[in-house]
């Protein structure tokens, strides 16, 4: 048995009991090759519960720091997180972003499924932020489909990441598959790139319900 097989044996149905996470569309999801998930990013177990909520294991990239705490609990989330499939990258200076996107790439080539957030960061206030156009280049760089998803309630488990999560509710909702060959070979063209972003972050801002806000997250936390 795999380590995510295992996690998902044991841990899944803790987490089912704590959260009753209500899945919806889960039939978009093709049952193999590559797939890009592309949603909304709310708090910190949001990439604890879209693992343990798909039937195929969801590649994905993590902040370093995940896997390098110290004592019990440090190494307790190491395991965890790269048991469910997190690779952990340096995203700080500019290189972050680079190795992040080689990193999906190769993912996707190897026909597995690569989940991503386009917001770059969590929400700062619960509603939808602008996507960054690493999706948009992933996608017509491998040809992957982006089935767009909306993680929803889970900001009232961790109110702003951090503390004890609080058992309740949640829905995951998958979209239908998205595909973008009209675009294949302009993966460095700007404007493609923003379009195809937008796109996907529409049907995002559909499937949860959020108030759309047109600046990143980035900027938005900087300014708070």
């Amino acid at each position: 048995m795999s380590r995510f097989a295992f996690i998902k044996a044991t841990l899944g149905p803790i987490m089912r009991l704590m959260f009753r996470p209500r899945v919806e569309g889960a039939e978009h999801i093709p049952g193999d090759g590559p797939v890009i998930l592309a949603g909304n990013h709310l708090t910190f177990i949001d990439s604890m519960i879209l693992p343990l909520v798909c039937d195929r294991q969801v590649f994905f990239i993590g902040k370093d720091e995940y896997v390098t705490g110290k004592g019990f609990k440090g190494r307790l989330m190491a395991w965890f997180f790269t048991g469910v499939g997190m690779i952990p990258v340096d995203r700080d200076g500019g290189r972050g972003g680079v190795a992040a996107l080689m990193t999906g790439r190769r993912i996707l080539e190897e026909g597995r499924m690569f989940g991503i957030y386009p917001e770059g960061t969590r929400s700062p206030d619960g509603r939808l932020y602008r996507g960054r156009t690493g999706i948009a280049r992933l996608t017509l760089m491998t040809g992957a489909p982006v089935v767009p998803f909306a993680m929803i309630g889970t900001d009232k488990i961790q109110p702003g990441g951090a503390g004890l999560p609080r058992p309740r509710r949640v829905t995951v909702r998958f979209g239908e598959a998205m595909e973008f060959s009209r675009y294949e070979g302009m993966d460095r063209d700007r404007y493609v790139l923003r379009a195809v972003t937008d796109s996907v972050m529409a049907e995002v801002m559909r499937l949860s319900g959020q108030e759309y806000v047109d600046m990143y997250a980035t900027k938005a936390k900087e300014a708070a």
